[in-house]
């Protein structure tokens, strides 16, 4: 790994053991991440209530999901809500785009990897982090709900970790919506027919999941849940 790649690999800092361990290095690392959530806080803590977008980086304008999560962010925007996204190229622009286009506050929570993601044109409030733990942590503290679009690993690892947090009820009150019937039907089909069938999980835990290809329909969801949310 040469030294570029090696400087933005923080995470990897943290996470590995290296003898003699934490007298003499990991304490540093731990007042570096106190920092970055301090930073996180601090720029986010006055933002108005707001759903986190998610979904590729991988694709560009002429796909038709673009266009779908840039009227994802309208319509949230239109319903009073702030976009909150990974703040780089793809479902993010697209969301951050649609949601700037309609006055709302858009914001973006980027991630410094080695490909150096860059982060899109359409933000108000651009917060920058090493760790990814820090940053899934703004995401589930900040956001009111998940909206999941088409994407890869970081993706379904965002999803996964909302719904272990409502399932264990570190969190309540938190709509998750999986936008795209065609593309996740084989996930969710392989979560009632095996995993719900097999009672690794219970009929309210399949539930949490609202699927659809409508974005009204996904954001009427997300308004009736949070206006059940105690204030």
């Amino acid at each position: 790994m040469d030294e570029r790649t090696a400087a933005h690999m923080p995470d990897r800092d943290l996470l590995e053991r290296r003898d003699p361990g934490f007298v003499k290095t990991d304490t540093w690392l731990v007042m570096r991440v106190m920092a970055e959530l301090i930073e996180g806080f601090d720029a986010l803590a006055d933002i108005p209530p707001a759903v986190c977008v998610f979904g590729s980086a991988r694709i560009g304008p002429d796909d038709a999901m673009y266009d779908r999560a840039r009227e994802m962010g309208r319509t949230l925007a239109e319903n009073g809500l702030a976009v909150i996204t990974g703040g780089g190229p793809g479902i993010m622009e697209a969301a951050n785009r649609g949601c700037q286009e309609r006055g709302g506050v858009s914001i973006g929570c980027n991630i410094d990897l080695p490909a150096e993601q860059r982060p899109n044109a359409y933000l108000d409030i651009l917060v920058d982090f090493h760790h990814f733990f820090v940053r899934k942590t703004m995401f589930a503290k900040y956001g009111e709900g998940f909206v999941v679009f088409p994407g890869g690993y970081g993706t379904t690892d965002e999803l996964f970790e909302a719904l272990t947090l409502v399932q264990t009820g570190k969190i309540q009150h938190f709509p998750i919506v999986l936008f795209g019937t065609e593309y996740w039907a084989g996930l969710v089909d392989w979560l009632r027919d095996r995993v719900l069938a097999e009672k690794k999980i219970s009929p309210d835990d399949f539930g949490l999941l609202q699927v659809t290809d409508d974005c009204g329909d996904a954001v009427r969801h997300i308004v009736d849940i949070l206006s059940r949310k105690p204030r």
